[in-house]
């Protein structure tokens, strides 16, 4: 065993530095100046502009920066943000704890969703959830997103359509205004896995439920909802396990769109930020990081 997490872990690193390459690559060649702005300021001086350039490397090679780069990252520095001079540790730590709740979220309304659903997959509800899921799955969150608050925002007004991070109510006032503020992009998120989750427990349970030890437990007069809880649905959660332990990375790819949408400020709103204003060492560290965690499962 711990051979083979050796040999994935080996054949991760090839893979991780080549995606590295063409991400730093690609935010060195596009255009823009993360020191832009500066120009159209006439209270600062060019020199201050120029000398920032210097600083930061920016008028080094394309080759120089990289490997500057890729050797603080081993170290562990991430670096400091173009944009705001705050270290790029510093700027995702603020943002993780709201990204964590919003998408830690997501995922437990997904599986209280997905398991019930699937698990009737061999019934007379097999049509509609099938119907259900491959809809859910094929609604983009950006879509969803905006439905949910063109109904709840502006027609109902039952929900805040933007997120804030400054509530400066306490206790179970503090607790209740962050559910009631975030259920709009939690439950996009996780209508959206719960979609894609579905699939997977409906597959293994129609795999499972035609075993020989189902048919034996039915036939020495165990109930169906025993037979079902205790025996089906336990062999068919181990694909259903590893999937979703392979898709806990990938709903950040969901949560950077929809944070945008709901103004949620979390990495993927940074993310966004950063590509906007050619912030090299934001992009490039939430880039590769959750890419860290992926490879070596995927590769």
């Amino acid at each position: 065993m711990l051979r083979y997490l050796l040999r994935r872990l080996l054949i991760s690193v090839p893979v991780l530095v080549g995606i590295s390459i063409v991400l730093f690559s690609i935010l060195a060649l596009a255009p823009g100046d993360p020191f832009g702005e500066l120009a159209l300021n006439p209270n600062i001086p060019p020199e201050v502009r120029f000398n920032l350039r210097k600083q930061f490397g920016l008028d080094d090679p394309l080759v120089v920066r990289y490997v500057r780069w890729f050797a603080a990252m081993l170290h562990g520095d991430w670096g400091y943000s173009f944009v705001s001079r705050l270290p790029v540790q510093q700027l995702i730590l603020q943002r993780l704890p709201t990204t964590l709740f919003v998408l830690g979220s997501a995922y437990v309304l997904a599986l209280l969703i997905a398991l019930p659903v699937g698990m009737l997959s061999y019934s007379f509800f097999d049509q509609v959830a099938t119907t259900f899921a491959f809809v859910g799955y094929s609604l983009p969150t950006f879509f969803t997103g905006l439905l949910f608050i063109l109904v709840f925002s502006i027609y109902l007004g039952w929900l805040p359509f933007i997120y804030s991070s400054t509530i400066e109510a306490r206790g179970l006032a503090w607790v209740l205004e962050h559910l009631r503020q975030g259920a709009m992009p939690i439950t996009v998120l996780g209508l959206f896995e719960a979609a894609s989750l579905t699939r997977f427990v409906r597959s293994a349970m129609l795999e499972v439920i035609h075993q020989d030890y189902i048919t034996t437990a039915r036939a020495k007069g165990l109930s169906e909802y025993l037979t079902i809880l205790k025996h089906a649905l336990r062999n068919a959660l181990i694909p259903v396990v590893t999937v979703v332990a392979l898709q806990i990375p990938t709903i950040f790819t969901g949560a950077v769109i929809t944070e945008q949408i709901f103004r949620v400020p979390g990495i993927g709103s940074l993310l966004i930020a950063a590509i906007e204003s050619t912030d090299t060492p934001v992009v490039m560290a939430i880039g590769v990081i959750p890419l860290s965690a992926v490879s070596p499962c995927s590769s």
